[in-house]
């Protein structure tokens, strides 16, 4: 198996050279933080916590540290209540019901790119877990007026190059394509010969410095095989997937201060992998060669084709990841759990926001409860939260 990454656990991150004169500038400066949105959190934080220190104490000490540095410090009960009720206001999650679980890293002392490279991968393999994937999130140094924190460039830690061939296709993950050809101009050397599951280097910026790239070393990068249950062939096809889906550029936002590099995961539902990342016709678009092997008509849509294939592929990325003992939900199971947190929400008295576009799953989305309701809608100004890209 060709691999891109570095071999030894015991080196340091492995930087790849730079040419700082192709990069673009940084971030604008940070904002001193609203002093209302930090009163907001602050109330909330105490309605729905067991603080031990007097509300009028911490309000007086926030208010205190505001005015002399245009930002304050939370505390680790803070820093970890607003990163989980971030996971409980994202409207596009569908497994919610688990945010009281999730495991917070606070690295908010960390800004060097190499530093937050490290934070990174030590990310990874504290949420693979040899396979018991836990949900988890690592917080690195917030935005400060004058001072802003680290940017991570990659959408999720772990991502599969996009190779652009000599006849225009693209091998490996099509949507990453321009993302790879990003890297290869700023100095990472394509694995020869180039594979269809190289993983990315880490791209990361420290404030309005110019990105730097790191190797994610193979320990930290879990992968599974993928098979069917019922056709052998399928394994011929060596495709793969890896384990943890951890995002990691959308900025959290707590009480007013922005922490723009804090990557977080669950784990995968089967439908995110078999009928989205192996399959969309930007990404690896495999439909048409499992239909092929199951020997199906593809003349004419009518002939459902697609439909029979999807379900297939579903069944080999489901099926693998439970014979390697990884974690994964599956659709059904996790749309009555989201119903669950939904009534969980509604009798806690709290607004429970949904984008039915992504709460449905993109396989028989009909036989699933999620699907034959409304939801709250979603709202943009809901705090704590965790930003899209830009909007920090």
């Amino acid at each position: 198996m060709t691999s891109t990454i570095a071999q030894s656990t015991e080196l340091p991150v492995q930087r790849c050279p730079v040419d700082h004169a192709t990069t673009g500038a940084g971030p604008a400066a940070a904002r001193p933080v609203d002093r209302e949105e930090a009163l907001d959190f602050l109330e909330q934080f105490y309605s729905e916590s067991g603080a031990e220190t007097p509300f009028e104490q911490r309000l007086r000490e926030v208010d205190l540290e505001i005015d002399e540095t245009g930002c304050y410090t939370h505390t680790l009960d803070e820093l970890t209540f607003g990163a989980r009720v971030a996971w409980r206001n994202a409207a596009r999650c569908i497994g919610r019901l688990y945010w009281k679980s999730l495991h917070v890293r606070d690295l908010r002392h960390v800004s060097a790119p190499v530093d937050v490279a490290e934070g990174c991968i030590d990310h990874l393999r504290e949420a693979t877990r040899g396979g018991r994937i836990r949900s988890t999130i690592t917080v690195f140094a917030p935005d400060r007026p004058g001072r802003p924190g680290p940017r991570i460039h990659n959408d999720q830690l772990i991502r599969y190059a996009g190779h652009r061939t000599e006849t225009g296709e693209v091998r490996g993950d099509g949507r990453y394509a321009d993302f790879t050809d990003q890297v290869v101009a700023l100095g990472w050397e394509r694995p020869s010969p180039a594979g269809r599951f190289d993983v990315l280097p880490l791209l990361i910026s420290s404030g309005h410095g110019k990105p730097e790239m790191f190797r994610i070393p193979s320990d930290a990068v879990l992968e599974v095989p993928l098979s069917h249950p019922d056709h052998p062939w399928f394994a011929e096809l060596r495709l793969r997937w890896h384990a943890v889906p951890a995002i990691a550029n959308m900025p959290l936002v707590v009480g007013g201060v922005t922490y723009p590099a804090a990557p977080f995961n669950g784990w995968y539902l089967g439908t995110e992998i078999g009928a989205r990342n192996l399959t969309d016709v930007d990404r690896y678009d495999l439909l048409p060669v499992v239909a092929q092997r199951l020997g199906l008509d593809t003349s004419s849509e009518r002939t459902l084709w697609r439909d029979r294939a999807l379900v297939e592929m579903v069944r080999a990325v489901q099926h693998s990841f439970d014979e390697a003992g990884v974690t994964m939900a599956d659709h059904h199971s996790e749309s009555r759990r989201f119903l669950t947190h939904v009534a969980k929400e509604e009798k806690a008295g709290r607004r429970c926001p949904a984008d039915w576009s992504w709460i449905v799953p993109p396989v028989s989305g009909g036989l699933t409860p999620v699907y034959h309701r409304y939801y709250d809608e979603p709202d943009p100004t809901q705090r704590p939260a965790f930003l899209q890209p830009g909007e920090a």
